[in-house]
């Protein structure tokens, strides 16, 4: 080190060692002499500035009068979690922890998302895992940037549904990841029809593994497998184009006016027939360019009905996609959707903070105690 950046550090030890000197003549234009919490304060002002005024009710402040709100704070009031049970961890295994509550927030393109998975009222009271997983993705960069999130509900497969839950998140995750250049580039082209079938088995073989890792464990497959649902969001401002895909149960909700409206079409959940590009042999043609490897024909129960839905996103749309905990309530229970749409409204209608997306979730609704796990998307 120089000479001069020896110095300078011996300057800032000796400003600290004066700051807290009791015996340090003071500096200030007060003729009272300074205590040390006093000089404290003195540094915390001027390296954060003052705090500030405690608004006066009824009372406007003139320089921020007529000025439109900001957006609302991060530390909105969330409403508490309730104390559970932890889960029984496995003696060979005790690092496989689920954790209660995730959240992410990003944004992507020309959207804010807020992504949220938390353990149901139902797995506290019995100290069961989470079994939902949710999976947020981002692959490539620039025109060619893509995200995934995938929501996976392991309900059905019972306690250990976690394991099945991520189990999917991960295969998805890991072909769209390979293909992501690809798929990007069909977005931002439109060309939907084309993505369709690669997706279409893509969900195929990622349920073909739950199947093959269930006859590997003993299981019947219903007791391991999952509801899927995938969104594929691109990084282009300039494209408008979002897919959803999956099987299983759980939804596809656009906000209109102050309700949901359901976008996951009843004809859509129909596996689409062998003649139809979607359900012939995957070698065929252009249904292999996508580079998703062909899916195994299931030998036992019929595969899941596959979910496709592409949409052309308008400014100020608020897209909502969710596992069963949050598409069963919303569609039979007005007063929870009422719920999500106030709080997940911020100011000018621009996206909450993520406690408020949070807190959202958290009210309770009679008979529906399961996991809950929610993607919003807040066109721009």
């Amino acid at each position: 080190m120089s000479g001069q950046g020896a110095q300078d550090a011996g300057e800032h030890r000796d400003w600290w060692a004066q700051l807290y000197d009791p015996h340090a003549p003071d500096t200030g234009r007060a003729c009272a002499r300074d205590t040390l919490d006093e000089r404290y304060r003195s540094v915390s002002r001027t390296l954060t500035g003052p705090p500030a005024a405690a608004p006066v009710s009824g009372r406007a402040d003139p320089a921020t009068a007529g000025a439109p709100p900001g957006p609302e704070p991060a530390t909105a009031p969330v409403s508490a979690l309730p104390t559970g049970l932890l889960p029984s961890a496995a003696p060979d295994a005790p690092g496989e922890w689920v954790p209660d509550t995730v959240l992410e927030s990003a944004r992507f393109g020309s959207a804010v998302l807020h992504a949220v998975s938390v353990r149901g009222a139902a797995g506290r009271q019995e100290g069961r895992p989470r079994t939902d997983a949710l999976l947020a993705a981002r692959f490539g960069a620039e025109e060619d940037g893509l995200l995934l999130v995938a929501v996976a509900a392991g309900g059905r497969s019972g306690p250990d549904g976690h394991r099945a839950a991520r189990e999917a998140c991960h295969a998805v995750g890991e072909a769209v990841g390979r293909s992501s250049a690809r798929i990007a580039r069909d977005l931002r082209d439109d060309r939907t029809s084309a993505l369709q079938p690669g997706l279409h088995r893509l969900t195929d073989r990622t349920f073909g593994r739950l199947r093959a890792q269930a006859a590997a464990l003993g299981l019947e497959p219903e007791r391991h497998t999952v509801d899927l649902r995938c969104l594929l969001l691109p990084a282009d401002p300039r494209c408008r184009t979002r897919v959803w895909f999956g099987a299983g149960v759980g939804g596809a909700f656009r906000r209109s006016g102050d309700g949901w409206e359901d976008i996951e079409p009843v004809g859509a959940h129909a596996p689409p027939p062998p003649d139809t590009p979607a359900g012939r042999d995957p070698a065929a043609g252009a249904a292999a360019r996508d580079g998703f490897a062909p899916a195994e024909r299931a030998a036992g129960p019929a595969a899941e009905p596959f979910h496709f839905r592409s949409h052309a996103a308008e400014p100020g749309e608020v897209l909502l996609l969710c596992g069963p905990g949050v598409a069963e309530p919303l569609r039979a229970e007005p007063a929870f959707a009422e719920r999500l749409a106030t709080r997940w409204t911020g100011a000018y209608g621009n996206p909450p903070g993520a406690a408020a997306y949070l807190d959202g979730l958290l009210c309770a609704v009679e008979g529906h105690s399961g996991d809950r796990t929610a993607v919003t998307v807040w066109e721009s």
